[in-house]
């Protein structure tokens, strides 16, 4: 394919992805297909020859279409948003054409230095304590992972390694295993399941605290266990505190979390992956209070602030604590400028090497949308939620379970788990609308997240009118 063949597919792709968003909600929101219908449509191995373009498009609604789950469809409302918008899309193009990997500065000097300014821009959108800011005369900064399940990890490791310096130093006998086997880490058991990966991955206990009526976690549970945990010779070193848990989206106490972390000199991490998004609003800033006592901090831009996956946002108070845990400098990644002090090579921030120029769909979705249009966007998702939640309290055969804060909204049948899982499985069968479930308390319960850009007050309307459709078949069954 030449620059003139390009040009003219290029402009054919960007008519299809058009025609594709604006009719959306004309595809089934989830597929009818089952495991391994992809494999009987093509070839067992890749062509000797080159195919015709024409050919590989036509089969986009063949192959791929049918497989395809429409995150950003009207009518998807599970799990957490995915952001999308034109010019994030467009920014992935220009992504896409440089093809630099940004390892360091040197790699590609506009690729980190506009990273480390748009982190600045997004942190003080969020009024982030200056600590965090690079562009300060603090020891922080921002960073752009794959995901906030990276962000955790990266945490994780930072603290594991920062308590292992701190321990050998005071005690130089102290032997590597020996510490690792008596650390501790702690999380909601509400917390998402990556954190307890990360503990799996990073080789120490992690233990869920448990949550209040309100699924959160506050500080008289976590220092309950905390002295529990010293008295049995262990050494706790870390806690990730969740803002807008997968489940409900509660919010732990992290004024009262965090002081307990720093008076016993542990890390304090916090998750706001989905939630964190809306702290760009003043009404919802007040969620984000109790930030100062972190020692890092991350959301996800790619959940719900219209920027594509993948562009998760993490802060650090004292990057010298991420880079001490994953520095290596061969000679063939050095440049003349890596120690001149004015330079960041964010090599040195996460696990992998390579990383691609996501700060461009950053820069294009703040400079296309504005402060304005985020908060606006944000607001109108608050809004349908509630809607939806008005709904389902009119209804007295439902019932809510969960404060509804954000865009999600959690609710079941009264009645038993069984009779709302077989409504579930009625809803998401009917294909007409997409949700998954949770569990609250033992309770089987619904979840409602306002998801797609496009979603409006009718889209809503029909999804109820949908469960209720549903929910009155099931229980004119069961009457039966």
């Amino acid at each position: 394919m030449d620059p003139a063949e390009f040009r003219r597919r290029g402009k054919e792709m960007v008519d299809y992805i058009a025609d594709y968003l604006e009719n959306i909600e004309g595809r089934q929101v989830y597929p009818d297909v089952v495991p391994g219908y992809l494999r009987n449509l093509i070839p067992d191995a890749a062509p000797e020859h080159p195919e015709a373009y024409e050919e590989i498009v036509k089969d986009i609604e063949r192959v791929i279409m049918p497989g395809v789950t429409h995150w950003q469809s009207p009518y998807f409302y599970a799990y957490f948003p995915t952001g999308s918008s034109f010019p994030a899309m467009l920014a992935d193009m220009l992504s896409g054409a440089i093809g630099c990997i940004g390892f360091s500065w040197a790699a590609s000097p506009a690729c980190t230095e506009l990273e480390t300014v748009m982190l600045d821009w997004l942190g003080k959108m969020l009024n982030l304590p200056k600590e965090f800011l690079a562009g300060t005369e603090g020891q922080g900064g921002g960073v752009i992972q794959s995901t906030a399940s990276e962000a955790t990890l990266v945490a994780l490791l930072a603290a594991r390694t920062k308590i292992l310096k701190r321990l050998q130093a005071e005690n130089p006998g102290l032997a590597e295993p020996e510490i690792f086997s008596k650390l501790v880490a702690y999380s909601s058991d509400q917390a998402h399941c990556s954190v307890e990966r990360a503990g799996l991955i990073g080789g120490v206990k992690m233990k869920k605290i448990p949550s209040d009526t309100k699924f959160s976690v506050g500080g008289e549970a976590l220092r309950k266990v905390i002295e529990e945990d010293k008295a049995a010779g262990l050494i706790p070193f870390y806690c990730c505190a969740t803002l807008g848990t997968t489940p409900s989206c509660a919010f732990d106490n992290i004024m009262e979390i965090g002081p307990i972390c720093n008076s016993e000199n542990m890390w304090m991490h916090i998750d706001a992956a989905y939630a964190g998004s809306s702290f760009i609003c003043p009404e919802f800033r007040h969620l984000l209070n109790g930030v100062e006592f972190a020692d890092s901090f991350n959301f996800n831009p790619h959940k719900w602030l219209l920027i594509n996956f993948d562009c998760s946002a993490m802060w650090v108070k004292k990057r010298s604590e991420i880079i001490g845990a994953f520095k290596m400098d061969p000679l063939y990644l050095q440049h003349d400028n890596q120690d001149s002090g004015l330079v960041t090579d964010y090599r040195h921030w996460q696990i992998p090497l390579g990383r691609r120029f996501r700060s461009l769909k950053m820069w294009f979705v703040f400079r296309t949308y504005g402060l304005k249009g985020l908060q606006e966007y944000i607001r109108k998702h608050v809004s349908l939620a509630h809607e939806f939640e008005s709904l389902v309290r009119q209804d007295k055969r439902f019932e809510i379970c969960g404060d509804v804060v954000l865009g999600l909204v959690c609710f079941r049948l009264k009645g038993s788990n069984a009779l709302n899982e077989k409504l579930l499985k009625a809803i998401n069968n009917g294909r007409k609308i997409h949700m998954v479930p949770c569990y609250l308390a033992d309770s089987f319960v619904l979840r409602f997240a306002v998801c797609g850009r496009t979603t409006e007050s009718k889209h809503i309307q029909l999804a109820w009118e949908n469960i209720t459709e549903i929910a009155t078949e099931i229980l004119q069954e069961l009457q039966q």
